[in-house]
């Protein structure tokens, strides 16, 4: 009797990218953080965008400060550059960094209490500058390297595990970044992998602060009822914006949808996000509608996602202080040094 049996199927050959390069190329180490970590879902979605957009690995700089968000740089991009600062002082190292080589893309990792208590002073100046640099806040409302404590983005009646009821004002990242004039503001939470990893997507190609506050539940201490960072009241809680797109600049622009119904923003590099306005009226363009409407949702209780503001026409600090393209080591001495007429031009003004 003739045998039935068939050869197994060939496995599939990997997705690559528009560089030939597997995703595997664009993984970092194993994650140490706790299961079930909203950070995690972070570093897919971040690896993820990297390798959509055909960004060689080597040519991304990842930056940290200290906290389990700044842990999570080890885990995406295990080829790119990478430095772990002290704590808060991230934006500092972020600067340097990227305007002494503008052929990086930099993207920053930190925390709500690097962020937004230690790092404030940092962070204020970082967003006013509009640095070209990816910024994204893993924001658990807490300290979860140190047990759990409240950080300042807690919100005011929120409950700890222990019962300990938060009763200050909450800082609001977004808010702070769009009044101080970064040009790309949005929020999003780690359990939506659509709406996230369109946001990253946008963020790497906008030319430059792009803020990203995540809602990143910690399942250790701050995934319980009374949290407002948890998984269940973010879910019951989220008010969408938009529903968002995003078309790399590489692929074919086409139109799908009703008119009046959508908005399209071209982003430095070419790119195009759209905008599917939920919310009627709203327009992310708008600087103070945009303070106003997060103001408004956390009045109301609400988690205010999707992209809250967007300028792509803002000048960068790079534009400000007028960098050549090439690395600042790179260049020659004839390029960085005052000639011999100016020293001496400089010295007769003084005589």
């Amino acid at each position: 009797m003739a045998s039935t049996s068939t050869a197994p199927a060939a496995p599939a050959e990997p997705r690559v990218n528009r560089l030939g390069l597997p995703i595997l190329e664009y993984r970092g180490g194993k994650t140490t953080l706790c299961a079930g970590c909203g950070h995690n879902a972070i570093s897919e979605r971040i690896l993820e965008a990297y390798f959509d957009l055909g960004i060689p690995p080597e040519q991304v700089a990842k930056f940290s400060g200290i906290g389990c968000s700044s842990k999570s740089p080890a885990y995406f991009l295990g080829r790119s550059h990478a430095f772990n600062g002290v704590h808060g002082r991230m934006p500092a190292v972020a600067t340097g960094a990227l305007l002494a080589n503008r052929t990086l893309h930099g993207v920053g990792v930190s925390g709500d209490g690097d962020t937004a208590s230690i790092g404030m002073g940092q962070f204020v100046h970082l967003m006013r500058r509009n640095l070209p640099l990816v910024y994204v806040i893993e924001d658990n409302g807490v300290y979860g390297l140190t047990k759990g404590q409240f950080s300042a983005t807690a919100d005011p009646g929120s409950v700890l595990k222990g019962g300990a009821v938060a009763d200050l004002p909450a800082i609001d990242t977004c808010a702070l970044a769009i009044q101080l004039g970064a040009g790309f503001v949005a929020r999003s939470f780690s359990g939506d992998k659509k709406q996230l990893s369109a946001l990253l997507h946008a963020a790497i190609a906008h030319g430059g602060t792009a803020l990203l506050d995540v809602i990143s539940p910690c399942v250790t201490f701050n995934d319980h009822q009374g949290s407002t960072k948890s998984f269940a009241y973010v879910k019951a809680h989220d008010e969408p914006l938009q529903e968002l797109s995003f078309v790399p600049a590489l692929e074919e622009i086409t139109l799908d949808h009703e008119p009046g119904t959508t908005a399209e923003v071209t982003l430095h590099d070419g790119s195009r996000l759209r905008l599917r306005k939920l919310e009627a009226g709203y327009d992310p363009r708008q600087r103070a509608a945009a303070v106003a409407r997060l103001m408004g949702a956390q009045a109301a209780g609400e988690v205010l996602t999707g992209l809250l503001f967007v300028d792509p026409l803002a000048p960068t600090l790079v534009d400000r202080l007028g960098l050549p393209p090439e690395p600042l080591a790179t260049l020659p001495p004839e390029r960085v040094r005052p000639p011999r007429a100016v020293l001496d031009a400089i010295n007769a003004s003084l005589r």
